[in-house]
Parts: structure tokens; sequence; C-alpha cells
């Protein structure tokens, strides 16, 4: 059995594990660990578990994404989000689908705040549904909004994803924050253009209640939209003016953040607690995947495995064309069975040899790849984002219901993907002037 077969023979038995449930980390440890015994033996195996972890959860970039998650779970676990929420409700309620649409801009701010998509999902749940559903709206659109709104959080910086992908295809951690601005942006204009097409077409979709809003409403709702403004203000406006490095925006943020909700009155010792032991949680998680992720790449290299699938797919075309093609099939299905993180992690150590021999742009193949993962957070059978609402309402809204809800969401998130594709400019112009 030579070394590829045993490669090859590795990937499926992942695949299978990961699909029977197995956790992605162990998974993806277990099959390396074995697959390196086979080919060579027991002490090269035991070697790099011995070498492998610390070097590369040591790396300080890596630091950016703890402290990222501890900023998200302090906004949520706050309700830093509230008052922007009710004061785009008041400014946008004269729009068709108003409280769908203003869900959106919410969730996009937010995750512009959090840097995590299930964090953004579980917190926007808990106040846009209940008061989507109160108004009369289609159960299948405020939860569709959420669910898809929500995955905002894996391409508007700071995203937790974009630092794994960069610290993991070793590309600039900051580019790629500037290069998933735009299309984050673009990402959620066209949710909400959508939104108004379909009510204006079909006005029944958001109910037949009407927001009536006095001046001193729109005033005082303007008093309590600072915090998470303010908080993206520090974070992302010292990025991109290069004050500080992504790394140490997460430790400014998670501080700043602490420093607001103080400010607010609303950070107890029981929420800090609590936040800080979500992102503890959240941390050892991804961390774990990570590690496994990196005992899977040292054994597909040594098995030639990556080559030999970069030979096979450029075979058939080095076109750019056909190379995303071939890309986008491979995660919109394993996207079906995997959540993001696992999916990233997985398929790195295969993708990032192939883009390096076709020469593609390294920070626009990135985006497009988030891109792609976040379809995958709303796309049946696991769609996290949709699980994550479902359990955050009890059940209020079946799970077949908020699927329903999220088809056209699908349709629009294609829609972005083909402009982004046709366009990289979208995704390179803020990073080229920058840098």
């Amino acid at each position: 059995m030579s070394n590829l077969d045993v490669g090859i023979a590795g990937v499926v038995l992942a695949l299978v594990l990961i699909a029977l449930r197995v956790p992605v980390g162990i998974a993806l440890g277990l099959v390396s660990i074995g697959g390196i015994a086979v080919m060579f033996n027991m002490n090269v195996a035991w070697g790099m578990i011995s070498a492998t972890p610390f070097d590369y959860v040591g790396q300080w970039e890596l630091s950016a994404a703890p402290m990222f998650l501890l900023m998200g779970f302090i906004c949520s676990s706050t309700d830093m989000t509230r008052g922007l929420f009710l004061a785009l409700r008041i400014y946008l309620s004269r729009l068709p689908g108003g409280l769908a649409i203003t869900s959106v801009g919410a969730c996009a701010f937010f995750a512009a705040a959090s840097g995590s998509s299930v964090a953004t999902a579980s917190a926007m749940s808990r106040m846009a549904v209940p008061e989507m559903l109160k108004n009369g709206y289609d159960r299948g659109l405020a939860t569709g909004t959420i669910a898809a709104s929500g995955t905002l959080g894996s391409l508007i910086p700071p995203s937790v994803l974009l630092i794994l992908y960069g610290v993991y295809a070793q590309v600039s951690v900051g580019q790629l924050f500037m290069a998933g601005f735009i299309p984050g942006l673009l990402s959620a204009l066209i949710y909400m253009a959508m939104i108004i097409i379909r009510v204006k077409l079909k006005p029944e979709l958001a109910g037949s209640g009407k927001v009536v809003v006095t001046d001193q409403e729109r005033r005082e709702a303007l008093r309590d939209i600072w915090p998470l403004p303010t908080l993206i203000l520090v974070v992302l406006g010292g990025i991109f003016t290069g004050v500080f490095s992504p790394t140490e925006a997460g430790a400014l943020g998670a501080f700043a953040a602490a420093v607001i909700a103080l400010a607010r009155r609303k950070l107890t010792w029981r929420t800090f607690v609590e936040a800080v032991s979500q992102a503890m949680i959240s941390t050892a998680s991804i961390f774990i995947i990570l590690i496994g992720s990196l005992f899977f790449t040292r054994f597909l290299a040594l098995s030639g495995f990556p080559r030999a699938f970069s030979d096979a797919i450029l075979s058939v075309s080095d076109q750019t064309w056909w190379i995303l093609f071939a890309v986008a099939v491979i995660y919109l299905v394993l996207g079906m069975l995997i959540d993001s993180i696992g999916l990233l992690l997985l398929t790195l150590p295969i993708l990032v040899p192939m883009v390096d021999a076709s020469g593609i742009n390294a920070v626009w193949f990135g985006i497009i790849v988030i891109k792609l993962l976040e379809v995958g957070l709303i796309t049946p059978p696991i769609g996290l984002n949709v699980y994550m609402i479902n359990g955050a309402l009890k059940n209020a809204v079946t799970l077949p219901e908020i699927f329903k809800g999220i088809t056209w969401f699908l349709a629009m998130d294609i829609l972005t993907l083909i402009i982004l594709i046709a366009f990289p400019v979208l995704s390179l112009w803020l990073p080229s002037i920058a840098y």
C-alpha cells in the first residue's frame, strides 16, 4: 500500500468519522496518528504529537481569537445591541419589511463587534425574532433573516474564521480584515434589497401593523446607540489606520467592551464570569480542532495527497473559474455535514497547496472560502445557525419552518458569491490602498 493510498484512505476515514458525529478535532487527530504509524512507525507519530501542538498553538497571532470571542460574549451578555436595534427599528420602520431590515443592520453591527456568527445569531434571535413575530411577520422570514444575517459575523471583521484562515494560510490577518469589509457590507445590502422586494410583492409577509413613532421617541432612541459604534470605531479604526495590529486590537476590543459595559452599568461579576467562561470554552473547542487539523496537514503532506489532489484538479483546467467551481462544490457539499470551523481546517491542508500552485490571490481566495462557509452555516441538515436559533427560541419556531425561511437568503448568498468572483476588486481594493 503506497503512501498516497494511505492518504486517500485517511481522508475517506476522516469524513466517515465526522459523519458519525465524532468531534472534528478528535477524528482528524486519530486518523493522522494512525496514518503516520502505518506509513512509518509509531515513534514518528508520537514525535509529532509531542512537538507539534505547542509550536502551533503558541503563535502570537492566534491570541486574537480568544480576545475577539471575549469581546463578543461581553457584548452579548450586557445587551449592547438593544439600543442600536431599537433606534434602527424606529428609523427604518417606514421601509417595507422594516423590522427584518433592522435585524439585518443590527446583525451587521453586532458581527463587527463580536467576530462570531454563532454569537451574533444567538444574541439577535432572542431580541429580534420575538419582536417580528409579535408584529405579525411570517415565521420563516423572521427566523430566516436572523439565521442568514448572523453569518455576517464570518465575513465582517473582526472574524474568527478570517483569523484562522490567515494564520493557517500564512496570509496577513490585517489584509483579510480589510478584504472582508466590502463583501460583508454587500451581503447585508443584498439581503435588505431582497426583503424590500419580497414584502413589496407580498405585504402580508411583514404583518399588517405599522410602527407609529413620535419625534420625542426618535430623539430618545439616539441616546443608547453609541456602545456598538464606539467599539467598532476603536477596533476597526485602529486596525485600518495601522495604530495597532489585529492581535492587539483583540485585547483592546475586549477591554473596551468591558469598560463600555461598566459605563452603562450592565457588567456585573456574574455576566463577566459568564462571558469569560463562554470565551474559554469556545477557544478550547477551536484549538482542539486546530491541533487535529495540524496533525492532518502533516499526515497529508507525508502521504503526497495534496499534490495529487492539486494535479487532478489542474489536469482538467488551470483556469481560475474551474478551480473556484471545484472548491465551491466541495464546500457546498461538505458544508451540509460539517460545521464551519471544522470544514475550514479540514480542507485548507488540501486546498492551500493547489491555490499556491495556480497563482490565485490568497486574500481573494480566503474571502470566497469564508463566503462559502457562511452558506454552510444555514444549509441543511447541519445549519449551525438554524439550530442555534431553534434552541434560543425553545422550539417556538420549528426547524422545517426556519430552513424554509432561509431559502431566499441562500439564493442571495449565491448571487453575492457570483458578484465577488466576477469582481475581485470588491475584496482587494481596501487591502491594496492600505498596504
